[in-house]
């Protein structure tokens, strides 16, 4: 009997300590063993890409040109060293030589009597007489003698004659050097004049240059807007002999600029090119 219950004890003790087998668990309801990587949560579902407005191009500002400058006194927009527009035939600027005819050719100016005329039977343009009766006023005060006109206008016809007439007691050559041909004359324009002193010295030579008359003339004509417009020594510009005599009315501006610059040909002043010839 005590054998037994020792045996029984003993299975007890067996029985304890083992571990409870779990029972078996049908296939589709036994847990996976394969290893999965974790599901990334779902991201938020982008919302619809907006359209972009369109954009304005806003190009840069065109440059606005600069005005102009003005031109400086001694240039003019066509290059010319003077300021003065030299081209049509009623500027009292009109060039006139060998180079640069009067255009048109038959050109009449607006003209009137000679206030200083030596018999009365002068005429010039308005502006170049009342420069004139200055410029003897101007004289008589200075030297006590005043200025007579024995020459002015001529018309083309009148230039013809006189040039014809240089030509045959001197011939060509010679007559171009002291007279214009038709349509090239100064004259023409009703702005130049020759001149003498009151007293008579001289007329239509070129000992003019040298009296008291002729001095003062050569000096101080720019103050009423007038040079000799042919010059001592200078006929390779000119075209023409010295003479102290003849007298061509630019403007008291233009005059007082070849003053102040110092230049004695009114070709160099415009800037125009010699004019020794008709080529």
């Amino acid at each position: 009997m005590r054998r037994l219950l020792v045996a029984m004890a003993a299975v007890l003790m067996l029985t304890g300590c083992a571990e409870p087998v779990a029972p078996e668990q049908p296939e589709s309801l036994a847990p996976s063993v394969t290893s999965q990587a974790p599901t990334p949560a779902p991201s938020a579902t982008p919302s619809s890409t907006p359209t972009p407005e369109p954009v304005t191009t806003v190009s840069p500002p065109e440059p606005v040109p600069e005005p102009e400058p003005e031109p400086a006194p001694g240039t003019d927009q066509q290059g010319s060293p003077s300021g003065f527009d030299a081209g049509p035939a009623s500027s009292a600027q009109v060039l006139v030589n060998k180079r640069n005819p009067l255009q048109p050719a038959d050109h009449v100016p607006q003209l009137v009597s000679v206030s200083i005329a030596q018999d009365g039977d002068e005429r010039v343009r308005p502006e170049a007489d009342a420069a004139l009766a200055g410029l003897s006023d101007a004289m008589r005060a200075a030297i006590g003698e005043g200025v007579h006109v024995f020459s002015s206008y001529r018309s083309y016809s009148t230039q013809t004659g006189l040039y014809n007439n240089y030509v045959a007691q001197y011939g060509q050559a010679e007559a171009d050097t002291t007279s214009a041909r038709p349509g090239h004359s100064e004259h023409q324009t009703g702005l130049a004049v020759d001149v003498m002193g009151t007293g008579g010295q001289c007329r239509l030579n070129t000992c003019f240059g040298d009296t008291a008359a002729g001095r003062w003339i050569a000096e101080n004509a720019w103050q009423q807007g007038f040079i000799v417009r042919y010059p001592r020594g200078l006929e390779g510009i000119t075209g023409y002999e010295w003479e102290p005599w003849h007298l061509r009315f630019v403007g008291v501006d233009a005059a007082t600029a070849m003053h102040d610059q110092g230049i004695a040909t009114y070709e160099e002043f415009l800037g125009a090119g010699n004019a020794p010839n008709y080529g």
